[in-house]
């Protein structure tokens, strides 16, 4: 007879639960979030970048196109602020489980 297999790291739906995590966390991509504070620099950048450029089509008087870029800039702001915000939680969540394991 066959030995059991580890089914939870097979398929797309183990594959998305690695790391580990709960709640709202389950919908960031596990790649961003391994790497939560350089995603959310990345958004917050890529935010900046769009915002100016709703800024300029703005003075050019492109309105369709300057809504577009600036509605772009305030997702990716937030999402970028929200990842660093999410990156600080498991900063902290890491330094206590950690602290709690020296004490003991």
């Amino acid at each position: 007879m066959s030995e059991p297999s580890d089914t939870a790291t097979k398929g797309l739906r183990g594959w998305w639960s690695f790391p580990p995590r709960s709640g709202v966390d389950r919908l960031i991509a596990p790649w961003e979030y391994r790497h939560l504070r350089f995603f959310g620099l990345t958004r917050i950048a890529g935010g900046s970048i769009a915002g100016a450029a709703g800024v300029v089509c703005l003075s050019y008087g492109a309105y369709g196109w300057s809504a577009f870029f600036l509605v772009l800039a305030a997702l990716n702001l937030a999402g970028g602020s929200w990842y660093g915000s999410r990156a600080h939680a498991s900063d902290e969540r890491t330094a206590r489980r950690v602290g709690s394991a020296a004490a003991s």
